[in-house]
């Protein structure tokens, strides 16, 4: 089965809001089986809506909107789907009773007049209650067989009613479709860091000869690293696991000590395992990451067992009259430098008795550069049973970049270190 998402709100296209609906349900229909072939946004316009909703129905014939179902003259949506597939509008006293006990629940005596306008449903339509709002869901069927399905646009509710109300109904018409069982959609994700996208290709090579022609590979930058998502198109479950499990075997080989986990594993949390195997605690001492990695760490649920704690060492003072780095290595180095580096972690490791330390610091912009050292350079110090290492790297991107990747590289090195990896 294909289907198409519309996602509807001028906020989407001035991107004031992120459309995380259409993530989360790009995300649930692939893992029932169901292929999005297009995912489209428009603004709160009846004609916008109409010319999408035509679009995605000659081109597909089912079809998931999400927004524009509330009470205010800007949503417009539930209208522009009744023009489309010619089904006028009818008041519903059932929706509308629901509504106004809605509102007596919350302690509201009378319900804004504005919703009633929620309780006029398209002919024919099957309402979707909403137990987590106002607005109604409905699934609409026309003549030719095409679907339509409209969900509000609050995410909470988009959510609820999806699991609840609209999963049910479309695996009923997938099991009708194949009663032998449903073909899947299925993911397994690779998670690498410290390599470059790039670089991580020439590693890999020519997927296709690696996982097969069951399976696609796409490739997932961010600033912490290259996901690689492999994906089964419509096979039957068993076979579809299989296949990844075989795909993810070939391809692990490949991707050597950059590879720290699949699935949704956190590197924070893969470090902080690592150390616990080991009895270790691990301290940080922060200057241009200003407590990113503290903040990643205690992040994992746990995390106490392993992290005792850490230093924002943002001013010179601070580096000098808590971490023990001297004045002089201050002064003849400069505050981004190995000396500083290393003294700051072998610092923070002695004054909270840790057996593992990190330490970052650098300048991360826009302004700081010095002759030597531009924008984005950067510093780790990273100790480990007494022995501490340095590494340094000019890190691009804006400032909220350079600190990301610097509170990623430090966890990486400290990853491999401490696993033997380097």
């Amino acid at each position: 089965m294909d289907v198409e998402i519309l996602t509807v709100g001028t906020e989407l296209l001035l991107g004031l809001t992120v459309d995380t609906n259409g993530a989360d349900l790009g995300r649930a229909l692939a893992a029932a089986g169901i292929r999005v072939v297009r995912r489209t946004s428009v603004a709160d316009d009846q004609v916008q809506i109409q010319d999408a909703v035509r679009s995605a129905l000659e081109r597909t014939a089912a079809l998931v909107v999400s927004g524009g179902l509330g009470p205010t003259r800007d949503d417009v949506t539930k209208h522009a789907v009744a023009d489309v597939l010619g089904k006028p509008l009818r008041h519903e006293p059932d929706v509308l009773a629901h509504l106004e006990e809605l509102y007596r629940r919350r302690g509201i005596p009378r319900m804004p007049e504005a919703n009633r306008s929620q309780a006029d449903v398209p002919e024919g339509a099957t309402v979707l209650t909403n137990r987590w709002g106002t607005a109604p869901g409905l699934w609409i069927e026309d003549g030719a067989g095409r679907l339509v399905v409209l969900l509000p646009g609050v995410p909470a509710e988009l959510r609820g009613l999806f699991e609840h109300e609209v999963l049910p109904r479309l695996k009923a018409r997938l099991e009708a479709a194949a009663p032998a069982g449903p073909a899947v959609v299925r993911s397994k994700v690779l998670r690498t860091t410290g390599i470059a996208e790039s670089a991580l290709a020439d590693l890999v090579g020519d997927p296709a000869r690696l996982i097969g022609p069951s399976l696609t590979l796409a490739w997932l930058p961010s600033y912490e690293g290259t996901d690689l998502r492999l994906t089964a198109w419509r096979l039957p479950a068993e076979q579809a696991d299989a296949a990844l499990a075989a795909g993810a075997e070939a391809l692990r080989p490949k991707l050597g000590p950059y590879c720290y986990g699949d699935g949704d594993a956190d590197l924070a949390a893969v470090v902080l395992d690592l150390l616990a195997a080991q009895g270790a605690h691990l301290a940080v001492a922060e200057s241009c990451t200003g407590g990113i990695i503290g903040q990643r760490l205690t992040n994992v649920p746990g995390s106490s067992r392993v992290f005792s704690g850490g230093v924002i060492a943002y001013d010179n003072d601070v580096k000098m009259h808590v971490l023990g780095v001297s004045a002089e290595t201050l002064a003849e180095h400069g505050a981004v430098s190995e000396v500083v580096a290393r003294e700051m972690a072998e610092g923070v490791a002695r004054i909270l008795g840790a057996e593992a330390a990190l330490a970052v610091t650098g300048i991360a912009g826009p302004s700081g550069a010095v002759p030597g050292k531009p924008v984005g350079t950067v510093w780790i110090g990273v100790s480990w049973r007494e022995q501490v290492r340095a590494f340094t790297h000019v890190l691009p991107g804006s400032r909220e970049a350079v600190r990301r990747r610097a509170a990623q590289w430090a966890l990486d090195y400290l990853r491999r270190i401490v696993g033997g990896l380097m």
